[in-house]
């Protein structure tokens, strides 16, 4: 494939609105039940590789790296779906989470606390222990 055909093929990233640092916060949801199970970053390689794979891929910004989702838990997830808002300045990836775990708690999803009378109370019971996870 030719450099202008390569170019072409990744029209549809131009049309992404990234914030200054070049990232678009991309969530993932169970594409079954509809459950929002985590929110993450995404630069431009994450984006494409996880359209090309059609497995999750994010950037850390924290390692200042692209994070495959699963590479050390083993809890891919495999992606069905990409969706752009219509700010095109949100990404939703609609997936299968391998292993049923999203969160590095060792729980389903990301957003396991609920806010009641002021507080914020744990609703969701731990899978499995974080130390079994990442050894």
């Amino acid at each position: 494939m030719n450099t202008e055909a390569q170019k072409a093929g990744l029209d549809w990233l131009e049309e992404v609105k990234w914030t200054s640092d070049g990232l678009v916060p991309a969530i993932a949801q169970d594409a079954e039940t509809g459950r929002i199970l985590m929110m993450a970053w995404m630069n431009r390689e994450a984006l494409q590789l996880t359209a090309e794979t059609q497995t999750a891929v994010y950037y850390s910004r924290s390692r200042k790296k692209l994070w495959p989702k699963g590479e050390s838990s083993g809890h891919v997830q495999k992606v069905q779906d990409i969706q752009l808002d219509c700010d095109a300045d949100v990404v939703i990836l609609k997936i299968e989470q391998i292993g049923g775990i999203a969160c590095h708690t060792g729980r389903e999803s990301c957003f396991y606390r609920s806010l009641v009378d002021g507080q914020w109370q744990t609703q969701e019971p731990v899978l499995k222990d974080p130390a079994e996870i990442y050894k």
